[in-house]
């Protein structure tokens, strides 16, 4: 998916917080922040960032220590539990007493458009034109990212990270034991019709050997704990397409809904006729992640044959060579349904930004967090903030022979790396915190092994997996980058999460039969009028139409 996070911004004030010293940002569709040329500080530029607590102090990066020296700052570090980050930056806002620059806030489009306006988020236009040469020639390089970045008024509020993970854009994914369906003398499936052959036979000819009917013909698990491990992900694409979050089409523009058509429905009595007949693991709609991997990595005979979900590793242990089991696994790309549709979901996503500058900030501070932001769009900074300013320890470079998931020679590799007490916590690197190129081609400049059943070549595993599904995209899907109007911001948020939470209760009560298709389909239907389903599409509808 392509997931974008944001850009850190300095800012300089001398001992604690200043009021802002720069120009007031204005909200008009032309705004910008106005940066004039101004003299070097004499001193370090000092200023806080908020970022989420880690298990080191940031204070003591050997990264945070390199930008620092690097631009002349020092950075103060206000921090707070990930899990209670956003809940810290609303209380932080909301009392006015907050930092120069969120480096990790979890800022959405609408929280950028809202805050931009009441101009407690700077925009930073002016800033990136003449700080930052890096981000600048990557927008250009990548027109989808100058678009998610740029907020209807024309301005720029956050910085996102640009995180391409190929195999991430197609994780709607689908995986079988290859071994039972050898055992069972069938292909890898290709349709519905064959899946169910399939898995019919997974579960009454015995595919483990054992004498018992101990085989789970699929299995699965909540979206919550497993990563698209909620079976309809990769299933219902076989009818309509399911996005597996907002349930958005998108046709010639036109966005709609599919859990209120007869080509849901008719996915719904798919997987109901699956599950009546015991080929879906009853557990898949209540287990975790521990409960999945205790499936697929219990001693003795393997029982299960197939699993929805982005990452075979959730079910097996690929990170040991001596386990071998999963091995016989194979990618199953998707598969056509009765109608003929064959669709992959997909999921290219720009959904956040984690770096903001706020009014705060003077505009030395302003300067310096823009070009500390911009250091991480180039290809040293991207590499010394992910991994490390240390070579031998965090990264070295690639010997010739090396080899990226694409079979081309490396740049870069993680091999024979210095060994590093393993009961010390590293604190070289801020790993995935704040903006940074982590695009495809820098991805790319790295080694990985070149068997795709090693230890070492899960990487690349997933990479050839995703290769299946990439000729299955849908033709037009809804843009997670679209910003909502500020007016539509409360509205939205309420809507998407009744409307989530009524799609999911009612899919698995048609699924398990608690609910009759034939008899309660046309009041579950009718069961959207009360949610205003109407106000949800308008709302998305009104969202991409922007431009």
């Amino acid at each position: 998916m392509l997931v974008l996070v944001s850009s850190i911004v300095l800012s300089a004030c001398s001992g604690g917080k200043t009021e802002n010293n720069g120009t007031s940002p204005s909200t008009g569709a032309d705004s910008s922040s106005s940066v004039s040329a101004s003299p070097e500080p004499t001193g370090p530029v000092e200023m806080t960032f908020f970022a989420p607590q880690g298990k080191a102090p940031l204070e003591d990066n050997d990264y945070t220590k390199l930008v620092e020296k690097k631009f002349n700052v020092k950075i103060k570090w206000d921090l707070a539990p990930a899990d209670a980050l956003v809940d810290r930056r609303q209380l932080l806002l909301a009392s006015g007493d907050y930092p120069e620059v969120f480096l990790e806030g979890k800022f959405k489009n609408s929280d950028v458009m809202t805050y931009g306006k009441q101009g407690v988020l700077i925009p930073l236009n002016d800033l990136i034109e003449k700080y930052a040469p890096n981000l600048k020639a990557m927008m250009e390089k990548k027109p989808y990212l100058t678009e998610a970045m740029t907020a209807p008024d024309g301005n720029i509020y956050g910085i996102p990270r640009l995180n391409e993970c190929y195999h991430c854009t197609f994780s709607q994914k689908y995986w079988m034991n290859k071994e039972w369906l050898d055992k069972v003398g069938l292909p890898v499936p290709t349709t519905t019709d064959e899946l169910y052959t399939v898995l019919k036979a997974f579960k009454t000819k015995d595919p483990n050997g054992n004498g018992k009917a101990d085989e789970i013909p699929l299995t699965g698990a909540p979206n919550k704990s497993v990563w698209n491990g909620n079976i309809d992900a990769f299933l219902m694409n076989s009818f309509i397409y399911n996005d597996n979050d907002k349930y958005l089409t998108l046709t010639d523009g036109k966005v709609d809904f599919a859990p209120n058509k007869p080509e849901w429905k008719e996915g719904l009595a798919f997987m109901h006729k699956l599950y009546k007949e015991g080929l879906i693991d009853k557990a898949s709609f209540t287990q975790n992640d521990q409960a999945v991997g205790q499936l697929g990595n219990r001693e003795g005979d393997e029982i299960v044959g197939s699993i929805t979900t982005a990452l075979l590793s959730y079910l097996l242990n690929v990170w040991d060579d001596k386990i071998t089991r999963h091995q016989h696994w194979v990618i199953v790309p998707p598969l056509k349904g009765p109608q003929g549709v064959q669709i992959a979901g997909i999921s290219q996503g720009l959904g956040e930004f984690p770096f903001v500058i706020t009014n705060k900030a003077s505009e030395a501070q302003q300067i310096a967090a823009i070009k500390i932001a911009d250091y991480a769009y180039s290809e040293e900074g991207a590499l010394y903030s992910e991994y490390s300013p240390n070579e031998g320890i965090g990264w070295n470079k690639a010997q010739p022979g090396e080899k990226n998931n694409d079979g081309q020679q490396a740049k870069y590799s993680f091999e024979n790396l210095k060994k590093l007490d393993e009961t010390v916590v590293r604190n070289d690197s801020w790993s995935l915190l704040g903006p940074k190129d982590m695009s495809k081609e820098f991805r790319d400049s790295f080694a990985s092994a070149q068997d795709p059943l090693s230890s070492k070549g899960y990487e690349r595993r997933l990479a050839l997996a995703t290769k299946e599904y990439e000729p299955y995209a849908p033709k037009e899907f809804y843009p997670a980058s679209a910003y909502i109007r500020p007016e539509d911001t409360d509205a939205s948020a309420q809507l998407a999460t009744s409307i989530k939470d009524y799609v999911l209760s009612n899919m698995a009560q048609f699924i398990l039969g608690n609910k009759d298709l034939d008899k309660d389909w046309d009041s579950y239907v009718k069961g959207f009028d009360g949610l205003n389903l109407a106000k949800y599409i308008e709302i998305y509808q009104a969202a991409i139409q922007k431009n």
